[in-house]
């Protein structure tokens, strides 16, 4: 799944590329978009610019409209030149928007819908996510509140939940909670207020590095050598980079996700 800095890597991209050009051609293979181009057209709209919102992703358009997509698992967002091959086959297209100098395209892009700035203030996916990690300004006191009130959670868990704190995904997860030394099945009760907050400081960092990195591809370690860029995500059974001890696998929560640490960088709490 596309996790927060990838989104916003996405909307600088798209924002640079758009912003500012009116949209020459769109097209769509959901009819609920293609129903609300026909009675408001998008071609002839200026984009205003492109955001992100946690993993939401907007394009606003002149005369309050704002296409919102959310990658879910395997969706993403292209930048071409007009007439240039597209890397993903037709089939794969969700959403086209194309301006003189370029061509965006959603390729399995599972959530796409057109709100006016009335209905984007009451949308639940936007107006409940919480604070933003790669937002300008991120409010750490709000996401240690929101944390601390699923005290009967499993940390892990509770960092993934968008409306607690938006932006960590599974990956980002396990690493995070790694450099931390956090064992990810401790519940929130037992991680003090100091922890949560160095968490939060290394993430924000650490996604922020990922964000503007040119090479592409994420990494926690530092390493330049791409092989080495992770330290517990994907490596079950393989020797942990700090310590040597085996990292461990589980699936943890409601949605069975994968979990990955080091069983002696991040121990259990004694009871």
């Amino acid at each position: 799944m596309p996790e927060g800095d990838t989104i916003h890597r996405a909307a600088r991209v798209l924002h640079a590329a758009l912003a500012g050009k009116v949209v020459t051609h769109f097209e769509s293979v959901y009819p609920q978009l293609v129903r609300v181009d026909d009675e408001t057209p998008v071609t002839g709209r200026t984009i205003e610019r492109v955001v992100a919102s946690g993993k939401n992703l907007l394009m606003v358009f002149s005369g309050d409209l704002q296409l919102r997509t959310h990658m879910r698992m395997n969706g993403s967002w292209h930048i071409y030149r007009p007439g240039e091959r597209w890397r993903k086959p037709r089939g794969d297209m969700r959403v086209v928007v194309a301006t003189e100098d370029f061509v965006a395209v959603g390729f399995n892009v599972p959530v796409a819908e057109f709100l006016d700035e009335r209905e984007a203030a009451r949308h639940d996916d936007l107006r409940l996510i919480g604070p933003d990690l790669l937002g300008e300004t991120f409010d750490a006191d709000e996401a240690v509140r929101r944390i601390r009130a699923r005290n009967d959670q499993e940390i892990a868990d509770v960092i993934l939940n968008q409306r607690v704190v938006a932006g960590i995904g599974n990956e980002y997860k396990s690493e995070l909670l790694f450099l931390r030394g956090i064992n990810p099945f401790r519940k929130v009760e037992s991680v003090t207020d100091e922890e949560l907050h160095a968490l939060l400081r290394i993430a924000r960092r650490v996604m922020q590095m990922n964000v503007t990195k040119r090479n592409g591809g994420r990494e926690t370690t530092g390493s330049l050598d791409r092989s080495q860029r992770l330290y517990v995500y994907a490596r079950r059974g393989l020797a942990c980079r700090k310590c040597g001890t085996k990292v461990e696998m589980a699936k943890q929560g409601r949605d069975v996700r994968l979990t990955f640490w080091c069983p002696r960088c991040q121990p259990a709490l004694l009871s």
